[in-house]
């Protein structure tokens, strides 16, 4: 196996829909995405009392909107999937600081009329400095998700449509490649990327999951792609030529995201969600973490 030693919650807080896990130079950050929350954690589980282990994961942000996921931005503050576009952030690092006042710049809102209630989900800037997001309809409605990019001067262009519950994406480590998941169709998709952001279709299919869905993913330092399985209890770790070469067990159902520390000692977290979930398990919801023989990539910068 991978991964050493037991899993570990952060603490007693549970999330509904965690997600979009990323490393930082002191920890991870990632999103309670229903909620519209960014919180931050150094990965460490606190000890003490209940009430202390709950802030084990810190609110550095609080958007009116739900939020997919962040990337860090050159010169500071974050990019982000947010409700039905994409914004940028800003987050003081003072510990005095009002998150409420902090700014939000809304970039472009393209599903603002969708036809069908379209809203952001996962998303992450590639070794090149775009942010790339998908976008899911509410309802699931087989082919309303979308899948746009944001061009380090801010522009935004849908560049996939086609699609249902986009999860990643995830690129290559010289960003040549990127691995898109189809959660519905329970498929992780593989696109050439050139140096101007065009894609190359169609897409090849690099993994087939017929008793999961693939969701939130992550490239190791390895080039070795991991797989988060909604509904799975597992983490899949496959090859950069697709072959499944590690199946790692969670405690969890639902699994949404997966990340690898930027420093030693090295951990991988995982972020999960109790959403639709009838009767969650004691670890549902969690944000997990463990220690780990795999080294991970740095967190690319969005216009870096």
């Amino acid at each position: 196996m991978s991964v050493v030693g037991d899993w570990t919650a952060l603490g007693a807080a549970r999330y509904e829909l965690g997600e979009g896990a990323r490393a930082t130079d002191d920890g991870f950050v990632f999103v309670d995405l229903l909620a519209g929350v960014l919180l931050e954690t150094d990965g460490e589980p606190s000890v003490g009392s209940e009430s202390d282990s709950a802030d084990a994961a810190r609110e550095r942000r609080r958007l009116d909107v739900p939020l997919g996921a962040v990337a860090p931005r050159a010169g500071g503050g974050w990019i982000a999937a947010a409700g039905t576009g994409i914004a940028l952030l800003e987050v003081s690092s003072g510990a005095d600081s009002d998150a409420a006042a902090i700014g939000i710049e809304w970039l472009a809102r393209p599903f603002d009329n969708a036809p069908v209630p379209i809203r952001m989900n996962d998303g992450v800037a590639d070794p090149r400095g775009r942010f790339w997001a998908g976008a899911m309809p509410y309802d699931g409605s087989p082919g309303g998700g979308r899948l746009v990019r944001v061009e380090a001067d801010g522009s935004v262009q849908v560049v996939l449509d086609g699609l249902t519950i986009p999860n990643g994406p995830a690129f290559s480590p010289d960003g040549a490649i990127m691995y898109l998941a189809d959660s519905a169709r329970g498929v992780i998709l593989r696109y050439r990327v050139g140096e101007d952001g065009g894609i190359d279709e169609p897409a090849t299919v690099f993994a087939a999951v017929d008793d999961a869905s693939p969701d939130g993913m992550t490239v190791d330092a390895d080039g070795c792609v991991w797989s988060a399985l909604w509904g799975g209890h597992r983490l899949h770790r496959y090859s950069p030529g697709g072959r499944l070469i590690d199946v790692v067990p969670v405690p969890v159902a639902q699994p949404t995201s997966i990340a690898f520390s930027a420093r030693a000692p090295q951990q991988i977290l995982v972020t999960t969600a109790t959403h639709g979930l009838t009767e969650p398990g004691p670890f549902d919801g969690a944000t997990l973490v463990a220690s780990t023989t795999v080294a991970g990539l740095p967190t690319a910068t969005f216009g870096g």
